[in-house]
């Protein structure tokens, strides 16, 4: 039988009984097993993140099959390459105690162990994203977000943001359409949704968007099928998948990009980095690299999945950034969300950890077991051959930049071309969903905002609007 102990391996001789002076006295000080349960308990809980904060995860492999080594010399996309990952689902908006069923963005971010440092991939299940800049960021959460006065969730003031940035009405199509509500998370496709670079080993520079496909085909729920499933399972999602992976019926994506040159990007007529519009596929079309599967669960969910920490920061040689606005704000909002949460080293946790070698001069910070072994110096530049130096043979060709600094607005004002597009693919089932979907989320929203909603709309599509409208004089939303 193994001996109970506390975290430091002491003996715990009873743990159901506290120390006490006399069977009727007061606790003691010196209990300290008593005081290491409660203290512990009291910080039992990281802060939840602010966004994606419920969500489930599984570990697996990436197995590239197509060479790709003209666009890129990154390892992990080298053909046969074989990578083991963890991947995060995740619902956006909700809390830790979010229902997953509900109608939400899904978070798709995958921690790929390469066998030159940690590639983090953090996407969606959709191509696009609401806003374009950074800047507008923490406002579109706070309308997302509980009202600071009732603590309620505000269909007013969510539509209220979504009218005064038009940009959003490409993703609100496809939230509010049949594909809104995953019926699991094996059950729908994920994006990089950014643009990233590739380098090759000519100092070539290509664009591309990451996609991942579902072998699993697409299922979604509707409101009523969603109603039914949270009433009786507020954890269908990670139910799903858990069990899935438990019994072998292993997840699986095909990995798939669309890449561009850099002197081809212009070939879209639009800025290609602006994350709410997506590439022609007739333009860039799909490649298929690799597969992607998930076939073990994790053993602590707390340590695994809770403490995961992504960063599209993470890149390794071969992958790179963008100018994409949304994406240079993620590159330092997600580490800095990641310290705060978790911790100065949270790259030091298991889950986080690099599989490859790392050689840095960051020292201290709370919760550093590691072990320091930089030889000669502490700090850098230094004199001593055995500790880790620069390789200027990593450096990113040259990215030509011109214009001066200054706070500019999108010179790309069609916000509707592509949500149009997109209603105009879906059929008249699909369509009368879309309307009833929207009326649903206008619940308790003010008329003026609807009334601007419905101008968007309709520069989308006329039938869109009348649609909404229709949908909305059914429901008592808008008077005729």
């Amino acid at each position: 039988m193994k001996k109970m102990t506390n975290d430091f391996g002491n003996i715990v001789a009873d743990n159901q009984n506290s120390l006490t002076a006399g069977d009727k006295g007061p606790l003691l000080l010196q209990d300290y097993i008593l005081l290491e349960k409660l203290a512990h308990q009291n910080r039992e809980r990281i802060p939840e993140r602010t966004v994606h904060a419920k969500g489930s995860g599984a570990y697996g492999e990436l197995k590239i099959t197509a060479d790709i080594s003209a666009y890129t010399k990154a390892k992990v996309l080298q053909k046969d390459e074989i990578t083991p990952l963890f991947l995060r689902f995740s619902i956006v908006m909700g809390e830790s105690g979010a229902a997953d069923a509900e109608r939400d963005v899904r978070g798709f971010a995958i921690k790929f162990y390469t066998k030159e440092g940690n590639w983090d991939l953090v996407g969606n299940n959709t191509p696009v994203f609401f806003i374009r800049d950074p800047y507008k960021f923490p406002d579109f959460v706070h309308s997302q977000k509980r009202d600071p006065r009732t603590h309620l969730r505000s269909n007013n003031a969510i539509w209220d943001f979504w009218t005064l940035c038009p940009e959003s009405f490409h993703q609100i199509t496809i939230l509010m359409s049949d594909r809104g509500i995953p019926a699991s998370y094996r059950y729908m496709h994920g994006f990089g949704s950014h643009t990233y670079s590739l380098i090759n080993d000519k100092g070539e520079r290509f664009w591309v968007k990451f996609h991942l496909k579902s072998k699993q085909g697409i299922k979604n729920l509707t409101n009523a099928e969603s109603e039914g499933v949270i009433a009786k399972d507020r954890e269908s999602h990670q139910r799903d998948l858990f069990e899935a992976i438990e019994r072998g019926d292993f997840p699986k994506w095909s990995f798939k990009i669309q890449v561009l040159a850099e002197n081809e990007i212009n070939k879209l007529g639009f800025n290609p980095f602006d994350l709410t519009k997506v590439w022609s596929h007739k333009i860039a079309p799909l490649i298929e690299i690799g597969e992607l599967v998930l076939n073990k669960n994790p053993q602590n969910y707390f340590n695994e999945v809770e403490q995961a920490a992504f960063a599209p920061s993470n890149v390794v040689p071969g992958i790179g950034f963008s100018p994409d606005k949304m994406l240079q704000g993620r590159i330092f909002s997600y580490p800095d969300a990641q310290r705060y949460r978790i911790g100065t080293n949270y790259h030091l946790l298991p889950i986080n950890r690099p599989r490859s070698e790392a050689h840095t001069y960051n020292v201290a910070g709370a919760m550093n077991f590691d072990t320091y072994e930089n030889g000669g110096a502490y700090y850098e530049p230094n004199s001593y051959k055995y500790s880790p130096k620069e390789d200027r043979k990593f450096l990113e060709p040259d990215l030509e930049i011109i214009g001066n600094a200054q706070r500019y607005e999108p010179s790309d004002e069609d916000f509707y071309t592509q949500p149009r597009a997109l209603f105009e693919l879906m059929n008249e089932k699909q369509k009368n969903q879309l309307f009833d979907n929207i009326a649903f989320s206008m619940q308790e929203v003010e008329t003026k905002i609807i009334e601007k909603a419905l101008k968007h709309f309709e520069k989308i599509s006329p039938q869109y609007a009348k649609g909404i409208q229709n949908a909305l004089e059914k429901r008592n939303l808008l008077c005729k």
